[in-house]
């Protein structure tokens, strides 16, 4: 399985534990959401699983396709290894509405893995993907249990986008390991790679919205970023005095078939607004500060109050106009 790009540091310090012998049975992945924090909880179970089942392998995170451990993992049925997300909502067959938390039973599931001994070597490995996620307080405190007391030969890899709003208890009994934001040449890398025929623009535009992260990058793809940046660019040094660009955006944006986009715009504009800022002196630096708070509550108004699309897109834009003055 190959490693993701980036934190080179934080998968270095996790490859010296497991050589130490000494490995600490609950760790937490901590960092900003889509940066890959979970693929490399993935890759570093598989190689857990590999070395503890006698497999003869280089140093790092390598196991060879024809492992018969990664052969399991790859089919769902490894013995020894559970992984914890979000399930689909009942009822939901295309598997993208998904629960609001990770729930008690599923927690609890994990006891009749624990009642016995690994099945298949003296480890065995639970990633939670999101730990954020667990159902509060049930799952939250079944887990705590497991964590204060840790089934025999078990390690716990638990993904945490906020670990600061975890249970303090929690984070107390986990080794954290803390992944950044990707640099750009590493984002360059990750999006060229995943998106070969995506241009030089969209790339760039994917860039600026994604801060770092390649899967909020990804999840934007296809949205044509760039032409959201250009009218943007173009309200904020014209100033729409006839509101043109403005209603012509904002139609664009209202459409259903146009929600993804809408949502990159709530996205992009503040930061938009952002970029600007210190280019700017005085009175117009001042009028680029109040316009991004005033952009970022209504990107966060918007989302919680579901605003009309048209109206709020055009509000955003007026805020984006402002940086003419």
């Amino acid at each position: 399985m190959t490693l993701p790009i980036g934190n080179d540091a934080a998968h270095a310090a996790f490859a010296a534990a497991m050589a130490s012998g000494s490995l600490h049975h609950a760790w937490l992945f901590a960092g900003p959401e889509g940066i890959g924090k979970a693929s490399f909880a993935r890759a570093a179970a598989l190689r857990l699983l590999a070395d503890g089942a006698g497999a003869v392998l280089p140093p790092g995170f390598d196991v060879p396709e024809d492992n018969a451990q990664r052969k399991l993992v790859a089919a769902g049925s490894h013995p020894d290894y559970r992984e914890l997300t979000r399930q689909p909502k009942e009822g939901d067959k295309t598997g993208l509405d998904l629960a609001r938390s990770i729930p008690i039973a599923q927690v609890r599931a994990l006891g009749s893995m624990f009642a016995t001994r690994p099945s298949m070597s003296e480890r065995r490995v639970v990633i939670i993907d999101a730990v954020d996620d667990l159902e509060r307080p049930g799952a939250s405190n079944a887990l705590l249990k497991n964590l204060e007391e840790p089934p025999q030969g078990t390690i716990f890899l638990l993904i945490s986008h906020a670990p600061g709003r975890l249970l303090p208890t929690i984070r107390s009994r986990c080794r954290q390991l803390r992944f950044d934001p990707l640099s750009e040449d590493a984002m360059t890398s990750v999006l060229r790679e995943r998106l070969p025929t995506a241009d030089a623009a969209e790339i760039a535009a994917l860039i600026r919205i994604a801060n770092g992260s390649p899967g909020r990058a990804l999840g934007f793809a296809g949205l044509d970023l760039a032409a959201l940046d250009s009218a943007l660019t173009a309200i904020a040094q014209s100033g729409d005095p006839d509101n043109r660009r403005r209603v012509k955006l904002a139609k664009s944006l209202a459409l259903k078939a146009a929600q993804p986009r809408y949502e990159a715009f709530l996205e992009r504009a503040p930061a938009f607004i952002a970029a600007a800022a210190p280019t700017l002196h005085g009175e117009r630096l001042r009028t680029a500060l109040d316009g991004y708070d005033a952009a970022r509550m209504l990107a966060a108004t918007a989302r919680a109050l579901t605003l009309d699309a048209q109206a709020t897109v055009y509000e955003m834009a007026g805020i984006v106009a402002r940086l003419a003055r």
